[in-house]
């Protein structure tokens, strides 16, 4: 009798283990939500996904896909997502809201270029990019309201976003350009790409791959701006964590950024290797990997891991958004970034 008792005892202290052992199971193996915009910078976190090393390394990642940085920072602090890959401004005030978010990578730097169409891209040479002159920009610009009666019409992505600022900066801070002589729409990114290329707007603030469509759809496109030109050191896509010391995302933030890094690497490095699963992520079968592949390699020296890069970028256009009264006040910028993390070896 006392046999059969022990029996049971030990027949239920060995279920009530396995009970436990599956629920740490499924804690460790909880999705890690990761919150993208569908831009090239964002390239790392789609090779990390498709190669499988992120499940090699015990990760279950969920991407989740927003059409502006805006949209993934009101998640973010809803507490829907996890990570982030997207612009790095909003986070400023994210954290001055006490989210305790940290950059841990960055992705790219000097992602956007403004592009034209029609009359104000009228006479430039498609070999040689950018570089115009403060006087060669306001020439231009006055030129193409005469002739059309009308400001030339700039589509970017709403106010706060990156590339708002960053257009507003380069025309204002880098060109003097009155920006009552241009109008500026904000709109999300796949809106500002359609917009374009169905001439709705003059110019367009955007990142690759849309760069390379639509100079392959519309030839006339001349680029204004490159990236260097808007601001030396753009800041452009970042990893970042929500609470990446937190008991339940250190587990796998290191992991993580580790994995983010070894995907910028190689795309740096090989980007023929990256196109498939970047053309997967951002066309949906629509984008050929060829296309992807040609952006990439385009690009390739953009591809940049230290996040330490992008810190002074970071403050010049915080301090300018302050400047035009879109924040209040600056926050701390070093607060943000961990410059360690990405150090770490891939697992």
């Amino acid at each position: 009798m006392l046999a059969k008792k022990t029996r049971r005892v030990l027949s239920g202290l060995a279920v009530a283990a396995g009970l436990l052992v599956s629920a740490a199971q499924m804690a460790s193996a909880a999705a890690i939500r990761v919150g993208y915009i569908p831009v090239l910078g964002s390239s790392s976190l789609f090779v990390v996904d498709g190669e499988g090393w992120a499940k090699q390394a015990g990760l279950d990642l969920e991407l989740v896909r927003f059409t502006s940085g805006p949209q993934a920072i009101q998640a973010l602090v809803a507490g829907r997502i996890d990570a982030y890959v997207a612009g790095v401004l909003p986070l400023l005030q994210v954290r001055s809201r006490g989210v305790d978010v940290k950059v841990v990578a960055s992705g790219a730097i000097e992602e956007l270029a403004v592009i034209a169409r029609g009359p104000l891209a009228g006479g430039l040479d498609v070999t040689k990019p950018g570089g115009l002159t403060k006087e060669q920009l306001a020439d231009r610009i006055a030129a193409f309201t005469k002739a059309t009666g009308r400001k030339p019409k700039i589509a970017t992505q709403p106010t706060g976003s990156v590339p708002d600022t960053a257009l507003r900066y380069w025309l204002k801070e880098r060109e003097g350009v009155d920006l009552s002589t241009v109008e500026i729409v904000g709109i999300d990114i796949d809106a500002a790409q359609q917009a374009f290329l169905a001439g709705a707007v003059d110019a367009a603030i955007l990142r690759e791959p849309a760069l390379t469509v639509i100079k392959a759809r519309v030839p006339e496109t001349r680029v204004l701006a490159t990236g260097h030109d808007i601001l030396p050191g753009q800041p452009g896509s970042v990893l970042a964590i929500v609470s990446p010391n937190a008991p339940d995302h250190a587990p796998w933030s290191g992991k993580l950024t580790g994995l983010f890094v070894k995907g910028t690497t190689l795309i740096a490095n090989h980007p023929e290797e990256a196109a498939p699963f970047v053309a997967k992520a951002l066309g949906g079968g629509l984008l050929k990997p060829v296309v992807i592949e040609q952006a990439l390699k385009a690009s390739s020296a953009q591809f940049v891991t230290d996040p330490a890069q992008i810190i002074p970028g970071v403050k010049a256009l915080q301090d300018f958004e302050v400047k035009e009264g879109v924040l209040k006040k600056a926050v701390p910028v070093d607060d943000l970034f961990d410059l360690q993390m990405w150090r770490q070896p891939a697992p």
